[in-house]
């Protein structure tokens, strides 16, 4: 049986925006992706839209400096679209200006507090170092929003079978601890593609693709 045809394939880059004057109109269904700095938050855009360069990765921390747009519009429509998938700024990176981690900080709580298009928050956590504070706190703004949230715990190739399934189920009971039944997680590869389809399922409906 053939799988059904990917959607993510169209998404394309729209636009950057560093303050809230610059974000498209808050109308339609948008889902952020936030991480710490290198646990694989591009890799895994790139993977899920079936895309080698669609999201920049780079080996240097906090590349990621703007929230940056994504539209799944057909080439050439007009007006672009009304579906984005958003990535936020790598955070917890020490070498970033501090002026600048507060302006990332003021912006970011803004856009969870009152952005109306957004439908749900993706979480990207190196599966060997999984739930750092700042992971708490990005999942904490969407709790607070009655969003969902999803947890990808990327890398899992990195892992033996056993250590993943380990590490996956010791993250669900923390998850569950700390924030009820509104978080779920899975583990995730954009190497190996492990994953790939339940992320893109969860996403899909979101978005309502």
């Amino acid at each position: 049986m053939a799988s059904p045809p990917n959607p993510f394939v169209r998404a394309r880059y729209l636009l950057s925006a560093h303050n809230p004057r610059q974000l498209p109109a808050d109308g339609g269904f948008e889902v952020a992706f936030a991480g710490r700095s290198n646990a694989g938050k591009s890799s895994a855009l790139n993977a899920i839209c079936q895309q080698n360069a669609l999201a920049r990765v780079s080996k240097t921390p906090g590349r990621t400096q703007q929230l940056v747009f994504f539209d799944f519009a057909p080439t050439g429509a007009n007006p672009p679209g009304d579906k984005y998938l958003v990535d936020l700024p790598g955070y917890g990176y020490a070498k970033v200006p501090q002026d600048l981690q507060a302006h990332w900080q003021a912006f970011i709580e803004s856009y969870f507090a009152t952005r109306q298009a957004l439908r749900g928050l993706v979480v990207v956590m190196d599966i060997r170092h999984p739930l750092k504070d700042y992971d708490r706190q990005m999942l904490g703004y969407a709790v607070r929003r009655d969003l969902p949230a999803h947890v990808l715990l990327t890398k899992a190739d990195k892992l033996s079978r056993g250590a993943a399934a380990n590490t996956l189920q010791a993250v669900r009971m923390e998850l569950s601890r700390a924030f009820g039944d509104t978080v779920s997680v899975q583990t995730f590869s954009g190497e190996s593609k492990q994953g790939v389809d339940e992320a893109r399922a969860v996403l899909g409906r979101w978005l309502e693709l």
